[in-house]
């Protein structure tokens, strides 16, 4: 598969969602939107970028920017991190990884000396056009909402 750059086509995707919505790529054309993913809900950095996301909800929507967390996770966990945190943002499941593997992010990792796949913690801003206009790979989840917010702003000049 080759690697996703900035200026490529976002991948297409359907997804069931917390709060028993529904998040495709059809129903974002035309509108710029954040698809960010993490490797498991629930857990400390993934509880980091999470909140600090939907601190930065009300900024970002009025940007105009669309966002959507994903991991690998079931909804019934997903449904349970969205409400323990009060995120109001879909969160999505991607128990086949089929998005996260269309993205390039479903990796081999390595912990404690035990390999596995699992998502690399990776976010895409698309542009209104369905192009990808900006990457981060490997986010620093405390700094993630920043640096979204700042790169939304650009996006809207």
């Amino acid at each position: 598969m080759t690697e996703l750059a900035e200026g490529s086509n976002a991948p297409a995707f359907r997804m069931a969602a917390s709060g028993g919505r529904e998040v495709s790529s059809d129903a974002l054309k035309g509108q710029p939107y954040l698809l960010y993913f993490y490797p498991k809900a629930n857990t400390p950095g993934c509880t980091t970028q999470a909140c600090g996301v939907q601190e930065a909800l009300p900024q970002l929507a009025h940007l105009g920017l669309e966002i959507i967390g994903v991991s690998p996770d079931a909804i019934p966990a997903i449904e349970k991190f969205a409400k323990k945190y009060g995120l109001s943002f879909p969160l999505a499941s991607d128990e086949d990884h089929k998005v996260a593997e269309a993205y390039g992010v479903w990796v081999q990792k390595s912990l404690y000396g035990r390999t596995f796949m699992g998502v690399e913690r990776t976010s895409f801003l698309v542009g209104a056009d369905g192009k990808i206009v900006r990457i981060w790979r490997k986010v620093k989840p405390a700094e993630h909402a920043a640096q979204v917010l700042e790169a939304a702003r650009e996006l809207k000049e």
